[in-house]
């Protein structure tokens, strides 16, 4: 597929949603709601599962599947109060050392004007800065979108995964199109500038491993061999290497 091919098949209707994701990678899900500050966006939806034996905390950033859902959903664009929820539930993972593992998928951050006075910006600065020392292992799976700061905010992970027809991405192809040659017309020229699909993250280190198999139990038992991994290593090395990690990009 060329970039905006994959592009448009991350946006594909009928495509798994992270629902989908926690439903047959995990079981015993409770969902916990709220940020404690403002109220529930539910174009977050996390909480306590198990993978396999191993007690996980879960955040994804769902879409909906129907009319009905994307509306109650916010089409998976969240508002402050989505990433304050996330970031409650990480530092809640971290005080029982539970590993983390974000599902991503969203065009990006919603930008209307309540969600910037509730500080949007903030919120999404605050994710960034509490996951990078969080002390307990993170796992980000780009699952279909990976839209600018709205995904970044659950990506500052110690793995990053991406299936092979997600992309990740500062900014939709359109509105690159759009802040560059004031039309959307070369979406297609713009999705090719940046880089966007899983194959060329890879080769520059951006993301750690391209996802291909797309049943359930086989990839809840990927997810399960490297959530292991990440437990073996002495918290104190995976800060360090989680910090080096996010430092040699661009090197």
């Amino acid at each position: 597929m060329t970039d905006i091919e994959i592009v448009r098949n991350a946006r594909k209707e009928g495509r798994k949603t992270a629902s989908d994701y926690i439903e047959g990678c995990f079981t015993d899900f409770c969902e916990l709601s709220g940020d404690r500050y403002f109220g529930d966006d539910r174009a977050v939806i996390g909480g306590i599962a198990f993978l396999s034996d191993i007690p996980v905390t879960v955040i994804g950033i769902e879409k909906g599947k129907d009319t009905q859902g994307r509306i109650e959903h916010n089409f998976g664009s969240a508002r402050p109060e989505g990433y304050r929820k996330a970031l409650r539930l990480m530092k809640q993972a971290e005080k029982f050392h539970r590993p983390v593992i974000c599902l991503v998928d969203t065009a990006g951050a919603f930008p209307d004007v309540e969600s910037e006075e509730r500080g949007q910006g903030r919120a999404i600065a605050d994710n960034l800065y509490e996951m990078s020392t969080l002390q307990t292992p993170i796992l980000s799976i780009v699952i279909g979108e990976g839209g600018s700061g709205g995904a970044l905010a659950l990506s500052h992970a110690d793995r990053i995964w991406m299936l092979e027809d997600a992309y990740f991405s500062v900014v939709s192809p359109e509105s690159c199109s759009n802040i560059l040659w004031k039309t959307t017309d070369k979406a297609d020229v713009a999705a090719r500038a940046l880089g966007l699909s899983a194959d060329k993250l890879y080769s520059l280190g951006i993301i750690d491993k391209i996802c291909t198999n797309k049943e359930m139990d086989k990839f809840s038992a990927e997810i399960y061999t490297q959530v292991k991994e990440l437990m073996d290593i002495r918290t104190d090395r995976l800060i360090d290497e989680r910090y080096t990690k996010f430092r040699s990009i661009g090197y």
